[in-house]
């Protein structure tokens, strides 16, 4: 686990386990409610342990002085466009009191390593056009937006539609 000195005393990241549901379930309501979509998050803390005990999602927490305020979503993913493997980052969220502290960038310092580590040729992640802070914030790393798309999403319902369809 590493720990990080930042301006606001000493930052360590922890890689979650299945005994985090709870607290990756908290976190994502409290991404929700930042976002205007907090009707959006349906995770349950069974969901969310099923899927760490299976290694398909991770989630890291940022700890400051004993205290939880960072928490990032990701899990592997490939692109037959490059032919290479990478990771998406689903949800990131640092507690609005600690923004601006250096937390953000060194959970994405963390998430870099972890790619190279990983051979990974993407880091990528998804925010919200009105979200101007977040979008500062990821312009200044030198992330770059990719504009040139609409995402599409069946729902469970609309899957199953469109698989008893003839």
């Amino acid at each position: 686990m590493d720990r990080i000195e930042n301006d606001c005393g000493k930052l360590r990241i922890r890689q979650a386990n299945a005994g985090d549901a709870a607290l990756v379930v908290a976190f994502m309501q409290r991404l929700g409610t930042y976002q205007k979509m907090r009707d959006s998050i349906t995770a349950t803390e069974e969901g969310i342990r099923k899927l760490l005990e299976a290694g398909s999602g991770e989630a890291l927490f940022g700890d400051l002085d004993n205290e939880t305020v960072a928490f990032l979503y990701y899990y592997n993913n490939s692109s037959a466009f490059i032919g290479e493997k990478g990771i998406y980052i689903d949800g990131f969220y640092v507690d609005e009191n600690y923004r601006g502290r250096g937390i953000g960038r060194q959970m994405m310092k963390y998430m870099a390593n972890l790619a190279l580590q990983r051979g990974c040729k993407r880091l990528e992640w998804g925010c919200l056009d009105w979200n101007e802070p977040a979008l500062r914030f990821y312009g200044n790393m030198g992330a770059k937006g990719v504009d040139i798309m609409t995402i599409y999403r069946l729902t469970p319902d609309k899957i199953q539609d469109l698989a008893d369809s003839e």
